[in-house]
């Protein structure tokens, strides 16, 4: 009998486990087609009210996926994830609407949208992040905290002040220097791997005083996982590079993190950078703002400027004569200073071509293609409705190579900068209130490192692909821009 009823009970209990099995199942059915039924209600019912407005061309695509695979696809692609946005303009004009994981797109290639829009006055156009990328960058990050933007923007600013420039410039410009004697004895560089190395371990030093090389060694490692990251599909497995670049972040967070505590424990030292700066001003940051906006800060810096310079010593090594131009310019420069002494501010502002090369080099790059930003309440562009909670995209690129703006767009021609641009022409750092808080500090990196590299060296790019990275999120060179280098002795030097 003990036996029977212990075999009764366990059928019960199977019987049990198997009816709330199938009761979840149904439910989990019942739940997935009235999301689906939800999603083409959602649909047809925009579908009816685009109808009843003029709202921009394009193809909405798939129920809440829309034409993410094809812009994954673009990503992936060696064109970059712009040919997504250039086959569709070329196909519905400059002003087309798309459909990215629910989220409708507008994308617009034109000098008076870029102004309307990034110019902001009103406040209808916020700048806005992609969800998974703000989640990699930080909630806290100034791309992702609109309440706090101007808080932290401020905050944030003393880094780019006139005297930490100066102070920037000078640490750039001496590892600039190392690099290139050693350059030499290797005969041929990769541009931007070496510009990476650089601009980190100034940045690294110029923020929080770290230059051990295993400490430099292990945060490049991860803010490279971190950057691969940022335009991958957001899909929390092991895997996946979203998930690896999540994990790389929670690292350098954590070292970051170690070094607040050994600031304020008594016996951390004195430090003169910018995380003391942070730490100390009144009133003062979180420490999840000081964190996200430190990676923010490298993250935007460092590979931005080192694929800008890449870009432009391939330019150049296509271009002979303007680098002949160039190096008659700099090799002036040279007489009026000490050869061991640094960049200043004074010098680079005495550098009018080589100011004109790295523009042209920004306006063919255009290493940020384009610049989000969201509505926050209807309004009407070239004629077009654009509803509320809608993105818009102001496409820079298309901007920069359209041929009733710059004549022959495809040509690197310094000289089109002897005149002033037409406004709202020439974005690579954006525009209005939300402009590159770095843009300043980013064209003197490109101008000492255009110095030295010219005063130093003859070089010739071994591999002139313009493939871009697969995956990135900047117009990244595939190559890196790999270069043989000739010294130039100080015999030869004279004789120029």
């Amino acid at each position: 009998m003990p036996q029977m009823t212990l075999i009764h009970a366990s059928s019960s209990s199977s019987s049990w486990l198997s009816s709330c099995l199938d009761t979840v199942i149904y439910a989990s059915l019942i739940w997935l087609i009235f999301r689906i039924a939800k999603l083409l209600l959602w649909s047809s019912h925009n579908d009816a009210s685009d109808s009843k407005l003029r709202v921009p061309p394009g193809n909405r695509g798939l129920p809440f996926i829309g034409e993410t695979l094809q812009l994954m696809k673009a990503v992936k692609s060696s064109n970059g994830v712009h040919d997504f946005v250039r086959v569709r303009r070329l196909r519905y004009g400059i002003c087309f609407k798309t459909n990215v994981l629910g989220q409708t797109h507008v994308f617009l290639s034109s000098t008076e949208s870029a102004k309307a829009i990034l110019n902001n006055d009103s406040g209808r156009f916020p700048k806005t992040l992609i969800k998974s990328m703000a989640k990699i960058m930080g909630q806290e990050s100034v791309f992702s905290a609109p309440k706090q933007h101007k808080l932290i923007r401020n905050h944030l600013a003393y880094f780019f002040s006139t005297s930490s420039v100066l102070l920037f410039i000078k640490q750039f410009d001496k590892l600039v220097l190392d690099a290139l004697g050693s350059w030499e004895h290797k005969g041929t560089v990769i541009i931007h791997d070496e510009v990476v190395k650089i601009i980190l371990k100034t940045m690294l030093k110029s923020m929080m005083s770290l230059e051990r090389e295993d400490e430099v060694e292990m945060m490049q490692k991860d803010i490279a996982t971190v950057w691969k990251a940022l335009p991958a599909l957001p899909i929390m497995l092991p895997w996946t590079r979203y998930y690896k670049g999540f994990q790389a972040r929670q690292r350098i967070m954590a070292r970051v993190e170690k070094i607040f505590s050994e600031r304020r424990s008594s016996s951390g030292a004195h430090h003169e950078d910018f995380l003391q700066h942070l730490l100390t001003e009144t009133p003062s940051l979180t420490d999840a703002q000081i964190k996200d906006n430190i990676l923010t800060m490298i993250i935007a810096g460092q590979d931005t400027t080192a694929s800008a310079i890449a870009w432009m010593v391939k330019f150049l090594g296509e271009n002979q004569e303007i680098v002949n131009t160039l190096k008659a310019e700099q090799l002036s420069l040279v007489e009026k200073f000490l050869p061991e002494s640094f960049q200043t501010l004074d010098n680079l502002n005495d550098m009018p071509y080589a100011s004109k090369v790295v523009k042209e080099s920004l306006r063919m790059a255009s290493i940020v293609q384009w610049y989000p930003r969201l509505v926050v309440q209807d309004c009407e562009i070239h004629g077009y409705t654009i509803k509320k909670g809608w993105k818009v995209n102001v496409d820079a690129k298309s901007i920069h190579y359209d041929p009733a703006v710059y004549k022959d767009p495809n040509k690197f021609i310094p000289s089109r900068f002897d005149a002033e641009s037409k406004p709202y022409s020439f974005i690579p750092f954006g525009q209005g209130e939300r402009i590159c808080m770095g843009m300043y500090m980013a064209r003197a990196m490109m101008l000492v490192f255009l110095h030295r590299l010219v005063v130093t060296y003859k070089w010739k790019v071994i591999d002139s692909d313009s493939s871009i990275l697969k995956g990135a999120p900047f117009m990244t060179l595939k190559t890196g821009c790999p270069i043989h280098v000739t010294p130039i002795r100080e015999g030869a030097r004279s004789n120029k």
